[in-house]
């Protein structure tokens, strides 16, 4: 894993697995998963994250963006 990160902003989770390029999205509800050229899975974004991680788990999480 390549790095993970928390966009306060826009209350999205960004975990990048690859340093690839990204040529398209693929749009899963709340989950948008970047594919590079090659099919290959680049970046997974976790929008409106804080619904679903709350107490000590968003706790820990919240100094990413930081």
């Amino acid at each position: 894993m390549k790095k993970i990160r928390y966009s306060k902003d826009v209350d999205a989770l960004l975990v990048e697995v690859s340093d690839a390029a990204i040529a398209y999205a693929e749009d899963e509800g709340s989950v948008i998963l970047h594919y590079s050229e090659n099919e290959n899975l680049v970046l997974i974004e976790i929008l409106d994250v804080t619904k679903f991680i709350t107490g000590e788990d968003a706790d820990v999480m919240i100094p990413l963006s930081r």
